[in-house]
């Protein structure tokens, strides 16, 4: 099940920064700067990724929430993530990544199963 319907879309593409949430023995959520939307595939680009990698290694169940709060719009998408360090993941990550001289070392990819609505008003916590 897929709903990365054309609003949550929008604002993945929208949205520089993402907050990435796993959970292996702890709790992490980390910002992520080097993202991507590849038509249903959400992905994060490994850059700085030790805990987050540790954690998928133990639980592959992610959230990623996408807020812009000068819209007051936002999601949390939850879902399943498997690393990959394909060729065309390193390079499409280092695309972006090396414009702030960092290296790309693989990719989380994100199956999106549920998409929550967290922007204020009626729908608040309605699943999409």
């Amino acid at each position: 099940m897929n709903n990365l319907n054309d609003k949550v879309k929008k604002l993945l593409e929208e949205t520089k920064t993402w907050i990435l949430s796993t959970c292996g023995e702890n709790p992490n959520a980390v910002p992520i700067f080097f993202n991507a939307l590849k038509g249903d595939e959400i992905i994060l680009y490994d850059v700085f990724m030790k805990k987050t990698l540790e954690n998928i290694k133990k639980n592959d169940s992610v959230a990623l929430t996408v807020f812009d709060d000068s819209k007051l719009q936002g999601y949390q998408i939850k879902g399943t993530a498997r690393y990959s360090t394909e060729t065309s993941f390193v390079e499409d990550g280092n695309a972006i990544s090396n414009k702030f001289n960092l290296t790309t070392k693989g990719a989380l990819i994100v199956q999106a199963h549920e998409v929550y609505v967290l922007s204020p008003g009626p729908d608040n916590g309605k699943l999409i």
